[in-house]
């Protein structure tokens, strides 16, 4: 089995969305979004960036 994204309510009443590892991991947390189809999006937009570059951010210059 692989990961999978759970949508939920928050305590807010917005839509968050967590991923989770296929240990059941929680490996990612979404902020708080007003409705569920953002969420939704959001989720897409995790997708579609996933193989993006490594930026390390705490080596100094060259």
């Amino acid at each position: 089995m692989s990961g999978k994204y759970e949508v939920y309510v928050d305590r807010s009443g917005g839509y968050q969305f967590r991923l989770k590892a296929n240990n059941g991991e929680v490996i990612a947390t979404s902020d708080s979004y007003k409705t569920k189809a953002a969420a939704l999006k959001g989720i897409e937009a995790v997708k579609s960036h996933a193989k993006s570059h490594v930026v390390d951010l705490t080596e100094p210059a060259s």
